[in-house]
């Protein structure tokens, strides 16, 4: 088997165990008779998946895809670090939410970014393929935010915050010394040409610049100051949803656009081949490198940014007590 079949074959696997682990999240279907009411008992596995689709939910997702296209596009125009940041919305519905709920919101942002926004400054022709990636992202989100990822754990005994602490550490540091130093000795920076790109997207950029500094900060009081574990399950659990989306995007960039989406991206693509790899392995070490570094940055803001809301407002969704808590600190 070709080394190409083998990675759309580990791609087909990941989404594969994401659609399970996160169907098992939400409830698998039983067939089994109910004694009571008679009805196969998956009928009540299908009410808590629908239990996900709260009238806050339905206002929330809109909301999200929007984010989602706004800041996706910026990064893809205006940003030059091969970063996406598309997701922020789909990762927010799917922790408040639900891993169903997510992966609709991924799905329905893709889709809607090709097709319905096609002809306008926000259209972008390359993003209705990794529709599913979307989705996987969402689910994800969803499965982490069920199992309390995005808690706080503030006032952590020392030995366990020591571990926690390691653990960020080497899972950030190997992140930047992977990924994103050598793509600045490829000569990309943060902010590319502006004076040809439209201004509001020029005003978007900067605010991106902005809220991730302010979410890495946030991230280091939370660790030192506040002694909060969580930072630790948020970074490990971004890591991990960077790796299954790069297994999953990396035969999808290859097969429909050759590589090249025109986006930050395809420099690290061009940087591989220079150096030797082929069209298929430096799109999977592109991915490997860029969707755990955005992935884990996405998961920290959306960490720093739940925590700015009150209690009262996250517990109204339908996993917001389970995913947040019910109260800070």
């Amino acid at each position: 088997m070709s080394g190409r079949w083998v990675r759309i074959l580990a791609g087909v696997v990941a989404t594969l165990v994401a659609i399970i682990i996160g169907l098992s999240a939400s409830g698998t279907l039983d067939a089994t008779p109910d004694p009571e009411t008679g009805l196969p008992a998956g009928a009540h596995r299908i009410d808590s998946i629908a239990s996900q689709f709260t009238t806050r939910t339905i206002v929330l997702i809109p909301i999200a895809i929007a984010i989602n296209i706004v800041l996706g596009q910026t990064v893809g125009t205006a940003l030059k670090i091969p970063l996406y940041l598309d997701s922020i919305g789909t990762i927010l519905v799917g922790v408040l939410a639900g891993p169903i709920a997510g992966a609709v919101t991924g799905l329905l942002a893709n889709l809607i970014w090709t097709f319905v926004l096609a002809g306008t400054p926000f259209g972008s022709p390359f993003a209705w393929p990794y529709a599913i990636v979307a989705a996987e992202i969402g689910l994800l989100a969803g499965i982490f935010g069920y199992y309390g990822f995005f808690r706080n754990r503030p006032n952590t005994p020392t030995p366990q915050l020591v571990v926690g602490t390691v653990i960020s550490v080497v899972v950030l540091g190997a992140l930047a010394l992977w990924g994103i130093l050598p793509a600045y000795t490829e000569g990309v920076t943060f902010f590319g040409d502006l004076a040809s790109v439209d201004p509001i997207f020029q005003l978007v950029a900067i605010a991106i610049a902005i809220v991730l500094v302010l979410a890495l900060v946030a991230l280091v009081v939370q660790l030192l100051v506040r002694r909060n574990l969580g930072v630790a399950y948020v970074v490990v659990g971004g890591a991990i949803c960077g790796v299954i989306s790069a297994l999953i995007s990396a035969p999808i960039t290859e097969i429909f656009f050759g590589g090249v989406t025109g986006s930050g991206s395809d420099l690290l693509v061009a940087a591989f081949q220079q150096a030797g790899s082929t069209l298929s392995n430096a799109v999977l070490q592109q991915g490997l490198i860029q969707d755990p570094i955005d992935k884990t940055l996405t998961y920290i803001v959306v960490f720093a940014l739940l925590h700015t809301l009150s209690r009262r407002f996250t517990a109204r969704f339908p996993q917001g007590e389970r995913a947040v808590g019910v109260e800070e600190g």
